[in-house]
């Protein structure tokens, strides 16, 4: 299996956990926060696909989809451009409302898409290559795609988790 098919592999993972998490759901339940200050199905997978679409973008050097596709005027949220949701406090998380799910993975799959279209570009080599040099040690691109990889697949778990709480009772 080649670095390129390894990629594509796990963010696929992703968005087949975000499809289930999200389908079918209506915008009162992906907005359902399961407990006081807890994280809602629509914040958890808004922010998963920011965090994704922020850093590749920042590896592919290009423009963030958030901006660039304008899902910044079709999410709405009182953010500003730069916000992927870290540090988010309860009133934040509060206000990340879709009136569908459509949205959630309309931006998820275009994400996604650039993400696999950019990792067949990629080889072994590449993995070494320091991508951020404000950490000690610096960051390579592999550590940087299993860091994204891996904050992606828990907080897409964490919403498929909400799923089950938000439909324990239907």
């Amino acid at each position: 299996m080649r670095l390129a098919e390894v990629v594509t592999d796990g963010f696929g993972r992703v968005q087949e956990v975000v499809h289930g998490a999200v389908e079918g759901l209506s915008a009162d339940q992906l907005s359902e926060s399961p407990a006081p200050g807890a994280n809602t199905i629509a914040w958890l997978v808004w922010h998963l696909t920011r965090v994704q679409d922020d850093h590749l973008a920042g590896l592919m050097g290009t423009e963030q989809l958030w901006t660039a596709q304008d899902w910044l005027g079709r999410f709405g949220l009182p953010f500003p451009a730069s916000d992927i949701g870290y540090g988010h406090r309860p009133e934040d998380v509060a206000a990340v409302r879709v009136d569908s799910s459509e949205l959630l993975t309309g931006y998820h799959d275009a994400v996604h898409e650039a993400t696999t279209a950019w990792a067949a570009s990629l080889g072994e080599a590449d993995l070494g290559r320091i991508v951020d040099e404000a950490w000690d040690p610096p960051v390579t691109l592999g550590v940087r795609l299993v860091s994204v990889l891996s904050d992606d697949l828990q907080h897409a778990g964490q919403a498929a988790y909400v799923r089950g709480l938000v439909l324990r009772d239907t």
